[in-house]
């Protein structure tokens, strides 16, 4: 029996929805990186780093290949960097659209601007901004 379409795409998503596994696509999207790069970035255990590798690599969206010692992994195709990018802008979108309505509503209330929201801390250390 085959899986419908939108299953196979939660599914697809479901798989996606980690926050290493994401960091890693970001850091791959510029071209290959060895996997010592990777933990260096990261800063996680190398046998958590290795699990997430192994699901994205059984997913077909990284490929890797050794030289000696050294595994690199790289996108399997450009397709993932250019989700990446349209992540990115979606979620801008909502984020300034929430700002926007924020401070439509601190005007009608007079109310004073409340501490920044931690979803805005959060999508750029997503992102790769230190």
């Amino acid at each position: 029996m085959q899986v419908p379409l939108y299953q196979a795409k939660a599914e697809f998503f479901r798989m996606l929805g980690h926050p290493t596994r994401i960091r890693v696509l970001e850091l791959l999207q510029h071209g290959p990186v060895p996997v010592r790069d990777l933990l260096a970035d990261i800063e996680i255990e190398p046998s958590s780093l290795s699990q997430q590798l192994a699901v994205l690599r059984r997913a077909g969206i990284v490929v890797s290949t050794r030289e000696g010692s050294t595994v690199t992994y790289a996108l399997a195709g450009g397709d993932v960097a250019e989700l990446l990018r349209a992540a990115r802008r979606i979620l801008t979108e909502l984020l300034a659209g929430r700002n926007q309505l924020l401070a439509e509503l601190q005007q009608t209330d007079g109310c004073s601007p409340p501490a920044p929201a931690p979803a805005a801390a959060t999508l750029s250390t997503e992102t790769g901004a230190r």
